[in-house]
């Protein structure tokens, strides 16, 4: 359930992007991502972990730079 969570509110967020919903996109982008990186956690996959960390850094620094 967790990861079908993640995967509705990620594809929200890239929907609010292809909309030019800012800052939206990025609130929901990061939601899904730390929603990823928590079901990645439970599976122990080390690789969707650095993915999953990646992105959620790179969508923090989203929330900081969007006016």
């Amino acid at each position: 359930m967790l990861r079908y969570t993640a995967t509705i509110i990620t594809l929200l967020g890239a929907l609010a992007t292809a909309f030019r919903c800012d800052p939206l996109n990025i609130y929901l982008l990061n939601v899904g991502t730390m929603l990823f990186l928590i079901y990645s956690f439970k599976l122990k996959d080390l690789s969707l972990i650095i993915v999953n960390s990646g992105l959620l850094l790179i969508y923090a620094v989203g929330l900081l730079v969007t006016p």
